[in-house]
């Protein structure tokens, strides 16, 4: 007898439509949705406040246009002066 029945709820929802209008309800959802989000990270958050840090791997990094056309590096002597020299 004390439990919620399926009008009960039913009579929430309806409710909730009436008081709020069927526009605000996406956006109110929304915003909870962000709140528990938000929440969540905080938590997890807090219980990873005691231990101490994980070491961090540094990911392969893309090499930027300019990077990857880089002309080849110029010789400072020509063959033949090598051979002059020998």
């Amino acid at each position: 007898m004390g439990a919620i029945q399926p009008w009960h709820i039913i009579l929430v929802v309806l409710a909730f439509v009436i008081l709020f209008g069927s526009k605000k309800l996406p956006d109110a959802a929304r915003g909870l949705g962000r709140s528990l989000r938000i929440f969540k990270s905080e938590v997890k958050e807090m219980a990873n406040d005691g231990k101490p840090d994980a070491p961090v791997t540094e990911a392969p990094r893309e090499l930027s246009a300019s990077e990857v056309a880089a002309p080849a590096p110029v010789p400072t002597s020509k063959p033949e002066d090598v051979q002059k020299s020998a």
